[in-house]
Protein backbone atom coordinates (compact mmCIF):
# COMPACT_ATOMS: atom_id res chain seq x y z
CA UNK A 1 0.00 0.00 0.00
CA UNK A 2 2.96 2.33 0.45
CA UNK A 3 3.48 2.09 -3.32
CA UNK A 4 -0.15 3.12 -3.93
CA UNK A 5 0.35 6.12 -1.66
CA UNK A 6 3.53 7.14 -3.49
CA UNK A 7 1.86 6.68 -6.89
CA UNK A 8 -1.06 8.88 -5.79
CA UNK A 9 1.33 11.56 -4.54
CA UNK A 10 3.23 11.55 -7.83
CA UNK A 11 0.00 11.66 -9.83
CA UNK A 12 -1.47 14.62 -7.95
CA UNK A 13 1.81 16.41 -7.23
CA UNK A 14 0.39 17.15 -3.81
CA UNK A 15 1.75 15.35 -0.72
CA UNK A 16 -1.46 16.20 1.14
CA UNK A 17 -3.87 14.19 3.25
CA UNK A 18 -7.26 15.70 4.10
CA UNK A 19 -8.25 14.98 7.67
CA UNK A 20 -11.93 14.08 7.67
CA UNK A 21 -12.50 15.03 11.30
CA UNK A 22 -16.06 16.43 11.16
CA UNK A 23 -17.30 17.96 14.37
CA UNK A 24 -21.01 18.62 13.98
CA UNK A 25 -20.30 22.32 14.48
CA UNK A 26 -18.29 22.29 11.24
CA UNK A 27 -21.27 21.04 9.23
CA UNK A 28 -23.16 23.95 7.63
CA UNK A 29 -26.69 24.58 8.88
CA UNK A 30 -28.36 23.66 5.59
CA UNK A 31 -26.70 20.21 5.61
CA UNK A 32 -27.72 19.61 9.23
CA UNK A 33 -31.27 20.79 8.54
CA UNK A 34 -31.75 18.37 5.67
CA UNK A 35 -30.42 15.45 7.71
CA UNK A 36 -32.57 16.34 10.73
CA UNK A 37 -35.67 16.61 8.56
CA UNK A 38 -35.13 13.02 7.50
CA UNK A 39 -33.87 11.46 10.72
CA UNK A 40 -34.75 13.96 13.45
CA UNK A 41 -32.33 15.50 15.93
CA UNK A 42 -30.96 12.06 16.73
CA UNK A 43 -27.66 10.20 16.54
CA UNK A 44 -28.81 8.97 13.14
CA UNK A 45 -29.48 12.53 12.04
CA UNK A 46 -26.05 13.69 13.19
CA UNK A 47 -24.35 10.76 11.44
CA UNK A 48 -26.23 11.49 8.21
CA UNK A 49 -25.18 15.15 8.35
CA UNK A 50 -21.54 14.15 8.82
CA UNK A 51 -21.69 11.63 5.99
CA UNK A 52 -23.20 14.16 3.57
CA UNK A 53 -20.60 16.73 4.67
CA UNK A 54 -17.76 14.27 4.06
CA UNK A 55 -19.15 13.16 0.71
CA UNK A 56 -19.37 16.73 -0.57
CA UNK A 57 -15.78 17.49 0.45
CA UNK A 58 -14.47 14.27 -1.09
CA UNK A 59 -16.38 14.98 -4.31
CA UNK A 60 -14.77 18.43 -4.45
CA UNK A 61 -11.19 17.39 -3.66
CA UNK A 62 -10.56 13.77 -4.61
CA UNK A 63 -8.79 14.60 -7.88
CA UNK A 64 -6.34 16.92 -6.10
CA UNK A 65 -5.24 14.69 -3.22
CA UNK A 66 -3.67 11.26 -2.72
CA UNK A 67 -5.23 10.35 0.63
CA UNK A 68 -7.69 11.10 3.41
CA UNK A 69 -7.42 10.56 7.16
CA UNK A 70 -10.71 10.12 9.01
CA UNK A 71 -10.30 10.43 12.80
CA UNK A 72 -12.50 7.73 14.29
CA UNK A 73 -13.29 9.62 17.51
CA UNK A 74 -15.29 12.18 15.56
CA UNK A 75 -17.56 9.33 14.48
CA UNK A 76 -17.55 7.28 17.68
CA UNK A 77 -19.10 10.18 19.59
CA UNK A 78 -22.32 9.46 17.68
CA UNK A 79 -22.35 5.79 18.65
CA UNK A 80 -23.19 3.07 16.16
CA UNK A 81 -24.68 5.49 13.60
CA UNK A 82 -21.42 7.43 13.71
CA UNK A 83 -19.37 4.29 13.11
CA UNK A 84 -21.59 3.47 10.15
CA UNK A 85 -20.84 6.95 8.76
CA UNK A 86 -17.14 6.24 9.28
CA UNK A 87 -17.40 3.00 7.29
CA UNK A 88 -19.41 4.68 4.51
CA UNK A 89 -16.72 7.37 4.33
CA UNK A 90 -13.90 4.79 4.09
CA UNK A 91 -15.70 2.87 1.34
CA UNK A 92 -16.58 5.98 -0.64
CA UNK A 93 -13.00 7.24 -0.54
CA UNK A 94 -11.81 3.87 -1.83
CA UNK A 95 -14.29 4.16 -4.70
CA UNK A 96 -12.60 7.46 -5.57
CA UNK A 97 -9.18 5.81 -5.62
CA UNK A 98 -7.95 7.50 -2.45
CA UNK A 99 -5.67 5.94 0.14
CA UNK A 100 -7.42 5.87 3.53
CA UNK A 101 -5.43 6.41 6.72
CA UNK A 102 -7.57 5.43 9.70
CA UNK A 103 -6.58 7.75 12.53
CA UNK A 104 -7.34 5.34 15.37
CA UNK A 105 -4.19 5.72 17.55
CA UNK A 106 -4.59 2.26 19.06
CA UNK A 107 -2.03 1.04 21.56
CA UNK A 108 -2.60 -2.23 23.42
CA UNK A 109 -1.05 -5.69 23.63
CA UNK A 110 -1.70 -9.34 22.90
CA UNK A 111 -5.09 -10.46 21.65
CA UNK A 112 -6.49 -6.94 22.07
CA UNK A 113 -3.91 -5.48 19.70
CA UNK A 114 -4.52 -8.36 17.29
CA UNK A 115 -8.26 -7.64 17.34
CA UNK A 116 -7.71 -3.94 16.63
CA UNK A 117 -5.39 -4.82 13.75
CA UNK A 118 -7.82 -7.33 12.26
CA UNK A 119 -10.81 -5.01 12.69
CA UNK A 120 -9.20 -2.06 10.94
CA UNK A 121 -6.74 -3.58 8.48
CA UNK A 122 -7.44 -7.28 8.11
CA UNK A 123 -10.15 -9.89 7.88
CA UNK A 124 -12.07 -11.45 10.75
CA UNK A 125 -12.91 -15.13 10.51
CA UNK A 126 -16.61 -16.00 10.80
CA UNK A 127 -17.13 -19.73 10.40
CA UNK A 128 -15.75 -20.69 7.01
CA UNK A 129 -15.73 -17.13 5.74
CA UNK A 130 -13.56 -14.07 6.35
CA UNK A 131 -14.72 -10.45 6.25
CA UNK A 132 -13.06 -7.05 6.28
CA UNK A 133 -14.25 -4.80 9.10
CA UNK A 134 -13.44 -1.15 8.54
CA UNK A 135 -10.78 -1.89 5.89
CA UNK A 136 -8.52 1.16 6.01
CA UNK A 137 -5.20 1.12 4.12
CA UNK A 138 -3.08 2.51 6.96
CA UNK A 139 -3.78 3.17 10.63
CA UNK A 140 -2.07 5.23 13.30
CA UNK A 141 -0.60 3.35 16.26
CA UNK A 142 0.63 4.48 19.67
CA UNK A 143 3.89 2.63 20.50
CA UNK A 144 3.96 3.42 24.24
CA UNK A 145 3.46 -0.25 25.20
CA UNK A 146 6.45 -1.31 23.10
CA UNK A 147 6.83 -3.99 20.47
CA UNK A 148 4.03 -6.09 21.98
CA UNK A 149 1.58 -3.42 20.90
CA UNK A 150 3.00 -2.89 17.41
CA UNK A 151 3.93 -6.34 16.12
CA UNK A 152 0.32 -7.61 15.83
CA UNK A 153 -0.36 -4.68 13.51
CA UNK A 154 2.81 -5.37 11.51
CA UNK A 155 1.75 -9.01 11.10
CA UNK A 156 -1.63 -8.03 9.62
CA UNK A 157 0.00 -5.36 7.46
CA UNK A 158 2.35 -7.95 6.00
CA UNK A 159 -0.54 -10.29 5.23
CA UNK A 160 -2.71 -7.58 3.70
CA UNK A 161 0.04 -5.41 2.16
CA UNK A 162 -1.14 -2.44 4.20
CA UNK A 163 0.69 0.02 6.45
CA UNK A 164 1.10 1.89 9.74
CA UNK A 165 1.98 5.37 10.91
CA UNK A 166 3.48 5.13 14.39
CA UNK A 167 3.43 8.13 16.74
CA UNK A 168 6.96 9.45 17.23
CA UNK A 169 6.75 13.20 17.92
CA UNK A 170 3.24 14.59 17.99
CA UNK A 171 2.18 18.15 17.18
CA UNK A 172 0.37 19.04 20.41
CA UNK A 173 1.95 21.58 22.82
CA UNK A 174 2.30 19.19 25.77
CA UNK A 175 3.86 16.35 23.76
CA UNK A 176 7.24 17.16 25.28
CA UNK A 177 6.10 16.19 28.78
CA UNK A 178 6.99 12.61 27.87
CA UNK A 179 8.35 12.58 24.32
CA UNK A 180 11.18 15.04 25.01
CA UNK A 181 12.41 13.40 28.23
CA UNK A 182 16.09 12.54 28.07
CA UNK A 183 17.29 8.96 28.29
CA UNK A 184 21.09 8.75 28.36
CA UNK A 185 21.14 12.33 27.04
CA UNK A 186 18.84 11.58 24.11
CA UNK A 187 15.15 12.54 23.86
CA UNK A 188 12.70 9.67 23.96
CA UNK A 189 11.25 10.59 20.55
CA UNK A 190 14.63 9.85 18.93
CA UNK A 191 14.71 6.39 20.46
CA UNK A 192 11.16 5.75 19.25
CA UNK A 193 12.16 6.99 15.79
CA UNK A 194 15.08 4.58 15.68
CA UNK A 195 12.78 1.72 16.68
CA UNK A 196 10.31 2.65 13.93
CA UNK A 197 13.16 2.65 11.41
CA UNK A 198 14.24 -0.77 12.68
CA UNK A 199 10.74 -2.20 12.30
CA UNK A 200 10.57 -0.62 8.88
CA UNK A 201 13.78 -2.18 7.59
CA UNK A 202 12.13 -5.58 7.88
CA UNK A 203 9.03 -4.49 5.98
CA UNK A 204 10.07 -2.57 2.90
CA UNK A 205 8.30 -1.48 -0.25
CA UNK A 206 10.47 -0.47 -3.20
CA UNK A 207 12.18 2.53 -1.59
CA UNK A 208 10.12 3.21 1.52
CA UNK A 209 8.84 1.02 4.30
CA UNK A 210 5.16 0.51 4.92
CA UNK A 211 5.91 1.22 8.59
CA UNK A 212 5.67 5.01 8.74
CA UNK A 213 5.94 7.63 11.48
CA UNK A 214 3.89 10.57 12.75
CA UNK A 215 5.94 13.73 13.35
CA UNK A 216 4.24 17.08 13.92
CA UNK A 217 4.75 20.07 11.64
CA UNK A 218 4.96 22.26 14.72
CA UNK A 219 8.43 20.89 15.54
CA UNK A 220 10.45 21.39 12.32
CA UNK A 221 13.90 21.13 13.92
CA UNK A 222 13.00 17.84 15.55
CA UNK A 223 11.58 16.73 12.22
CA UNK A 224 14.95 17.44 10.62
CA UNK A 225 16.70 15.15 13.10
CA UNK A 226 14.10 12.42 12.74
CA UNK A 227 14.25 12.54 8.95
CA UNK A 228 17.93 11.58 9.18
CA UNK A 229 17.23 8.83 11.70
CA UNK A 230 14.44 7.37 9.53
CA UNK A 231 15.62 7.80 5.91
CA UNK A 232 13.33 5.09 4.49
CA UNK A 233 10.33 5.93 6.63
CA UNK A 234 7.36 7.80 5.24
CA UNK A 235 6.34 10.56 7.66
CA UNK A 236 2.76 11.63 8.26
CA UNK A 237 2.94 15.28 9.30
CA UNK A 238 0.00 16.73 11.28
CA UNK A 239 -0.17 20.29 12.53
CA UNK A 240 -0.30 22.21 9.24
CA UNK A 241 -2.54 25.26 9.09
CA UNK A 242 -4.84 25.47 12.09
CA UNK A 243 -2.09 24.32 14.49
CA UNK A 244 0.43 26.78 13.06
CA UNK A 245 2.54 24.71 10.67
CA UNK A 246 3.28 26.17 7.22
CA UNK A 247 5.05 25.07 4.05
CA UNK A 248 8.41 26.53 5.01
CA UNK A 249 8.38 24.40 8.18
CA UNK A 250 7.98 21.18 6.23
CA UNK A 251 11.02 21.09 3.97
CA UNK A 252 13.16 18.88 6.19
CA UNK A 253 10.43 16.26 6.54
CA UNK A 254 11.01 15.37 2.89
CA UNK A 255 13.92 13.52 1.34
CA UNK A 256 15.99 14.80 -1.57
CA UNK A 257 13.69 12.91 -3.96
CA UNK A 258 10.83 15.18 -2.89
CA UNK A 259 9.08 12.21 -1.31
CA UNK A 260 9.05 10.73 2.17
CA UNK A 261 6.32 12.84 3.76
CA UNK A 262 2.60 13.51 3.51
CA UNK A 263 1.11 16.53 5.26
CA UNK A 264 -2.25 16.51 7.00
CA UNK A 265 -4.70 19.37 7.30
CA UNK A 266 -8.07 18.77 8.92
CA UNK A 267 -10.23 21.72 9.90
CA UNK A 268 -8.05 24.02 7.79
CA UNK A 269 -9.58 22.28 4.78
CA UNK A 270 -12.92 20.81 5.83
CA UNK A 271 -13.97 23.99 7.66
CA UNK A 272 -12.23 26.39 5.26
CA UNK A 273 -15.50 28.19 4.51
CA UNK A 274 -15.44 29.56 8.08
CA UNK A 275 -12.07 31.26 7.53
CA UNK A 276 -11.87 34.86 6.39
CA UNK A 277 -9.70 33.87 3.42
CA UNK A 278 -12.51 31.72 2.03
CA UNK A 279 -15.56 33.56 3.32
CA UNK A 280 -16.48 34.54 -0.24
CA UNK A 281 -17.66 30.97 -0.84
CA UNK A 282 -20.21 31.04 1.96
CA UNK A 283 -21.63 28.06 3.83
CA UNK A 284 -23.68 26.96 0.82
CA UNK A 285 -20.46 26.37 -1.15
CA UNK A 286 -18.39 24.92 1.69
CA UNK A 287 -16.98 22.15 -0.50
CA UNK A 288 -15.71 24.66 -3.06
CA UNK A 289 -13.94 26.47 -0.23
CA UNK A 290 -12.31 23.17 0.75
CA UNK A 291 -11.13 22.64 -2.82
CA UNK A 292 -9.52 26.07 -2.90
CA UNK A 293 -7.89 25.44 0.48
CA UNK A 294 -6.34 22.24 -0.90
CA UNK A 295 -5.00 24.12 -3.93
CA UNK A 296 -3.51 26.83 -1.72
CA UNK A 297 -1.92 24.27 0.58
CA UNK A 298 -0.44 22.39 -2.38
CA UNK A 299 1.03 25.63 -3.75
CA UNK A 300 2.48 26.51 -0.35
CA UNK A 301 4.20 23.14 0.04
CA UNK A 302 5.36 23.03 -3.58
CA UNK A 303 6.84 26.50 -3.34
CA UNK A 304 8.69 25.65 -0.16
CA UNK A 305 10.11 22.45 -1.64
CA UNK A 306 11.23 24.19 -4.83
CA UNK A 307 12.92 26.96 -2.86
CA UNK A 308 14.78 24.30 -0.91
CA UNK A 309 15.96 22.55 -4.07
CA UNK A 310 13.89 19.40 -3.47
Amino acid sequence: MIQKLIENIKKTGAPIVVGLDPMLSYVPEHVQKKAFEEYGETLEGAAEAIWQFNKAIVDATWDLIPAVKPQIAMYEQFGLPGLMAFKKTVDYCHEKGLVVIGDIKRGDIGSTSEAYAVGHLGKVQVGNKAFYGFDEDFVTVNPYLGSDGVKPFIKVCKEEKKGLFILVKTSNPSSGEFQDQLIENRPLYELVGEKVAQWGEEHMGENYSYIGAVVGATYPEMGKVLRKLMPKTFILVPGYGAQGGKGADLVHFFNEDGLGAIVNSSRGIIAAYRQEAYSRFGAENFADASRQAVKDMADDIDGALKNSGR
